[in-house]
């Protein structure tokens, strides 16, 4: 029989599809089995062939219908070539990082795109315009100064942020800062007769520990009619001043007067309001005197090229002195006879000494000065311009009668300019040729007579010829002024010692004024040349100054002291000389000095072998740059003027050999004491003191300075002498 067939098992596999086989020869159940269901990879590789085919149609059709200016494109992106090679590429990027340098070739190149891209109706400027202004277009990132940038105005004026009306020694007498670290000029190098000589000492920029007011920033375009060095509110600085501080070096004595109580200052009545000082005085005031023609610096030529020596007077303000230095040098070998050109280079390089503390590159600067000045075509503007810069210049560094000459030659070429007169008085008085002076400053008054600067320094040479009456009208009327450069702590200096020497009062009127202007510590303590922050009293102790040794040294051998200094009184030895600062009224006042400013009299010491022994291991006396070791011998009869010494930053130290039992005093402030013999005693000179020498027989002491003792020891060894 037959075997019964399944139909059930047979109707199963009758429904089974078949396998269908695609054109690729897989078949659909298994890709469809492999995905899950989703897109097979074969689907994803057909797209993307679509795509890629569509893609290179696409191209071709843009490319063969012009569809794209490629050239405009590529254009546009010559912008960040900051290279000038023609093309963007990594050493472009680098430059626009900052991690390279731009050449000058192509910051030139873009100065003459921006001339060359003005507006339509745009007038050249008439030949009278003036060049020194400025919209102060400023660039804020290197890829902005690699686009072409509008053209700057006409008003374009290099930063400049002195006062038309200072001097160039005017802020001289704060040469140290609140921390004692030398700035921009060195302190005077030696003591001098401080009513007899208008000093001023040379600065080093290579010596200078801080900014400084070091160089003063290179003055801009633009030149002051009536500029001045340190900064009352000048470039320089400079400040290159140096007047007479009255220096010390005596020992001062009281009259026999009812003593004042102990350190209370001297009642002073309030100073009469003097007139406003430009620092004190409203904007718009200030403005309305301000308002004088600008100066021309551009000649006709010279305006024609503006827009490249504005595109390098960009890198000098913006502090890249050796970029403009490069691009102003650029500039003269392509425009030789361009006096604003050669300017610009001599700017760049004053920036440039500052920056690199050089005086060599400073000298290099006052060359380009005189270039630039003597070019022919330069304007009468930049001609004062140029030759006052190189004055100050010469002046910072110490080329005091090189300064002397250029101020002559200015002077010559602008008679009428009284401020150029009253600046060559002072390099008249800088050389110590106070007749000069004397003679430069006549003629002002005679043809400004309220001139306040000519007056306070004719009154200030009046004083160094000993006519002191005669010195104090000018001296008061100078300062009453108000005048640029007169508010100066030497003045109220002198007006007050010229009026205590008549016998006057008032004299502590004026010195209120000043310590209220700020030139002094105090009414009784005003030295000139400070170290702010420094513990300040009239009389020390051995103890507080913390040079006890020193002190007992001192005082154990004061016989054998006392014993060689005898041995070289005998006035044929001409040992000891007169004392020559001017600061007796009368009596007869000798010194022999063993050292002055830190350095030894080797000549001296040898004469007094043991005495110069027993300091030898004292740095804090020997190494005091701002002081002096000596013998001082006074005769009965003789009383010194009130005084004070020139710094607080030394002490005093009075060992008594030779001292009569009555009759010899001095006065500190309003603490008056006495000597004894074989005993010290210490003041800080910078306050006011006094001597009376009224005994039948002369007075011997041994003085010693020291370094105050708050001072540090890099400012000990920093500080300039004095």
């Amino acid at each position: 029989m037959a075997p019964r067939k399944n139909f059930r098992n047979q109707a199963k596999k009758e429904v089974k599809p078949a396998a269908v086989v695609n054109k690729n020869g897989v078949k659909a159940e298994a890709t469809v089995a492999a995905s899950g269901g989703g897109f097979s990879g074969t689907k994803i590789f057909t797209w993307f062939m679509v795509l890629a085919l569509l893609g290179v149609w696409s191209s071709v059709a843009v490319v063969w219908f012009d569809l794209v200016d490629y050239d405009n494109v590529i254009g546009k992106l010559s912008a960040y070539d900051a290279d000038g090679d023609g093309d963007f590429d990594v050493e472009d990027a680098k430059v626009l990082l900052g991690l390279k340098e731009r050449p000058v070739s192509v910051l030139l190149r873009e100065a003459k795109e921006e001339s060359a891209v003005k507006e339509p109706d745009a007038v050249p400027p008439p030949d009278d315009d003036d060049v020194d202004g400025s919209q102060n277009t400023d660039v804020e990132s290197e890829i902005q100064a690699a686009v072409p940038l509008p053209p700057i105005s006409d008003d374009f004026i290099p930063d400049d942020s002195r006062d038309e009306a200072t001097h160039p020694y005017e802020d001289e007498n704060n040469a140290i800062d609140t921390k004692g670290e030398l700035v921009e000029k060195a302190q005077p190098q030696q003591t001098v007769e401080e009513s007899k000589q208008y000093n001023n000492q040379a600065g080093s920029l290579e010596t200078k520990e801080t900014e400084v007011e070091s160089v003063p920033e290179p003055e801009a375009d633009v030149e002051p009619e009536v500029e001045s060095v340190p900064e009352p509110e000048a470039d320089v600085e400079p400040e290159v001043e140096s007047v007479p501080e009255p220096e010390a070096d005596v020992e001062p004595e009281v009259e026999s007067v009812p003593e004042p109580e102990a350190d209370v200052e001297p009642e002073v009545e309030s100073v009469p309001e003097l007139k406003e000082n430009a620092e004190d005085q409203p904007k718009d005031k200030l403005q309305e005197k301000a308002k004088k023609k600008k100066p021309k610096l551009l000649n006709k030529f010279e305006k024609t090229i503006k827009m490249e020596i504005d595109a390098a007077e960009k890198l000098r303000k913006k502090g890249k002195m050796e970029e403009a230095v490069r691009a102003f040098e650029t500039l003269v070998l392509q425009y030789p006879q361009s006096p604003r050109c050669r300017y610009g280079k001599a700017l760049a390089e004053d920036g440039l000494a500052e920056k690199m503390l050089s005086n060599d590159m400073l000298q290099k600067a006052i060359g380009t000065y005189k270039e630039a000045s003597e070019l022919p075509n330069a304007t009468p503007d930049l001609i004062k311009a140029t030759l006052k810069k190189r004055a100050e210049r010469q002046q910072f560094l110490g080329r005091m009668r090189g300064a002397l000459a250029t101020l002559e030659k200015l002077v010559q070429i602008f008679p009428e300019d009284v401020a150029l007169k009253n600046d060559l008085g002072v390099a008249h008085l800088l050389i110590g040729d106070n007749k000069g002076a004397k003679r430069i400053y006549e003629e002002v008054l005679a043809t400004a007579p309220s001139d306040g600067f000519a007056k306070v320094h004719y009154g200030f040479i009046l004083k160094s010829e000993n006519k002191i009456a005669e010195s104090i009208p000018f001296l008061r009327d100078g300062l009453e002024s108000g005048d640029p450069g007169t508010d100066d702590g030497r003045f109220y200096f002198h007006l007050g010692d010229a009026l205590q020497r008549m016998g006057d009062d008032s004299a502590y009127k004026w010195y209120e004024r000043g310590h209220l202007r700020g030139h002094f510590a105090s009414v009784w303590q005003r030295s000139l040349y400070n170290v702010d922050g420094l513990k300040a009293q009239p009389w020390w102790t051995p103890k507080d100054t913390g040079y006890m040794d020193l002190v007992k040294t001192l005082e154990r051998n004061w016989r054998i002291i006392r014993d060689e200094a005898q041995s070289v009184m005998d006035k044929t030895t001409g040992l000891f000389v007169p004392e020559e600062e001017n600061l007796r009224e009368k009596g007869e006042w000798g010194q022999f000095t063993l050292w002055q400013q830190g350095k030894k009299a080797g000549e001296s010491c040898r004469s007094v072998p043991k005495t110069c022994g027993l300091l030898e291991r004292y740095p804090e006396a020997t190494g005091c740059k701002r002081g002096q070791i000596k013998f001082s011998v006074m005769q009965p009869g003789t009383h010194v003027w009130p005084h004070t010494g020139p710094t607080n930053c030394r002490l005093r130290m009075h060992l008594g050999l030779v001292i009569p039992k009555t009759g010899c005093k001095i006065r500190c402030t309003n603490d008056t004491r006495a000597w004894e013999e074989g005993k010290v005693l210490i003041f800080d000179d910078s306050f006011e003191h006094e001597v009376w020498q009224d005994a039948d027989s002369y007075r011997l002491i041994f003085i010693v300075d020291v370094w105050h003792p708050e001072l540090t020891q890099y400012q000990r060894q920093t500080l300039s002498p004095i």
